[in-house]
């Protein structure tokens, strides 16, 4: 690892976005858990893709769609590596994480159960990873199972033998959208294998932050989204063990999945086509594989080491300079959580907040952020949310910071 510092003005040079003023002033994105900005190299692979290699994939024998096929099985082979995945077949390309998680619950779920068959999931979880499996409740009867979170934003992991008894899947996020919790995901998974179930994770805030090697996780089932490291909107990624997908059966049908079709039937063709029914998002596949070049480039031990350095930098700056007027949930310790902040300022509703920074040139997210039980649990309705990454550093912060003092003059009576 390097003990060079990260060269954020760098990175922030390779992002078109950042040229740009917001109400007159330089941007400070700090919304990147919502979506990323995306760097020039991924906005030109996909221009390029256009300009000289349009055509379908796996469809025909001529010179551009071969150049295409190639060049999104290209881009397959680099997700793969990215998440340490050694078979490149176990990389399925969704619409989105959404997708990715709904494809589990409806394929590998309905297979695999039934009434009163349990799964575990937590109340920290994104909605994304609770109703599919709400509705899988409703038509199979199946028990659903709710990790509780302790006082600092963490799935409380107490206890795990009597959560996990008798449970088929445990389903849970790898690191939290709403307060950057870590989950110690090596006692999640020993647990959850030693009491038979599978395990299925969240990665949309693990893959763009951390170093990631799904044979050292050891989990079963993993989805993730594109445009959270980078990436384009419109593609996510499931991964899971060959031998799941292989007796898995296909989510959706029509061209691209088959290996024959009669008016008896239909058999299915190799993995992972088998779950790609239909024309895939071929130009924002490859923009993900420039991602991916982008963020390998970078080496994500770096990228790791800055976020946790300036994640240190904010916790502490925003507690110097307001105190208790300022509640951040989630762990106090840099090591345990990503670059992702929740936090209520004095008695200023969020989305009042996020509109008084956005005059200032600073994006942030306020709501609910898709975790409605996890906002029950912290005894709020909204949070006001900021969210660090490669392009940010210590300036952006400040502007925060300083943007919150203006928010107070303006909301004091």
């Amino acid at each position: 690892m390097s003990s060079e510092p990260f060269d954020v003005a760098a990175v922030r040079s390779d992002f078109p976005i950042f040229d740009e003023p917001i109400n007159d002033r330089r941007l400070v994105y700090l919304d990147s858990s919502g979506t990323s900005q995306k760097p020039r190299a991924v906005l030109d692979a996909m221009t390029d893709f256009y300009e000289s290699a349009n055509a379908n994939v796996h469809r025909g024998a001529y010179f551009l769609s071969d150049l295409a096929s190639r060049r999104m099985e290209g881009a397959r082979s680099k997700v793969a590596k990215f998440i340490g995945a050694t078979d490149s077949a176990e990389v399925v390309f969704t619409k989105n994480a959404t997708e990715a998680i709904n494809l589990i619950a409806g394929s590998w779920g309905r297979v695999n159960l039934n009434k009163g068959d349990a799964v575990v999931l937590s109340m920290l979880e994104h909605h994304a990873n609770i109703v599919p499996w709400h509705m899988l409740a409703q038509e199979r009867g199946i028990e659903i199972r709710f990790l509780p979170v302790t006082g600092d934003g963490q799935i409380d992991l107490t206890d795990l033998d009597r959560w996990f008894d008798g449970a088929n899947l445990v389903s849970l996020s790898a690191m939290s959208n709403v307060t950057g919790a870590l989950t110690d995901l090596e006692r999640v998974v020993t647990a959850a294998h030693a009491a038979g179930a599978l395990v299925a994770l969240d990665a949309c805030q693990l893959v763009p932050h951390l170093p990631t090697d799904v044979a050292a996780i050891g989990a079963d089932f993993m989805a993730f989204s594109a445009h959270k490291m980078c990436g384009p909107t419109g593609v996510g990624v499931l991964w899971a063990r060959r031998e799941l997908l292989e007796a898995m059966p296909p989510f959706m049908g029509g061209g691209g999945m088959i290996a024959n079709v009669t008016t008896e039937g239909f058999t299915t063709t190799e993995l992972p086509h088998k779950f790609e029914a239909g024309t895939p998002p071929i130009a924002e596949i490859i923009g993900l594989g420039a991602a991916v070049d982008y963020l390998s480039a970078l080496d994500m031990h770096e990228v790791r080491r800055h976020e946790v350095e300036l994640t240190a930098y904010f916790l502490r700056t925003i507690k110097e300079r307001h105190g208790d007027d300022v509640v951040v949930h989630g762990p106090a310790e840099p090591s345990q959580r990503g670059g992702v902040f929740s936090f209520a300022y004095k008695d200023v509703h969020p989305h009042d907040l996020s509109q008084v920074l956005d005059q200032r040139g600073v994006s942030v997210r306020a709501g609910h952020h898709c975790a409605k039980p996890f906002m029950t649990q912290l005894g709020v309705g909204a949070t006001a949310r900021a969210s660090l990454y490669i392009y940010n550093d210590e300036s952006d912060v400040d502007e925060l910071v300083d943007a919150l003092s203006d928010a107070s003059e303006l909301f004091s009576f």
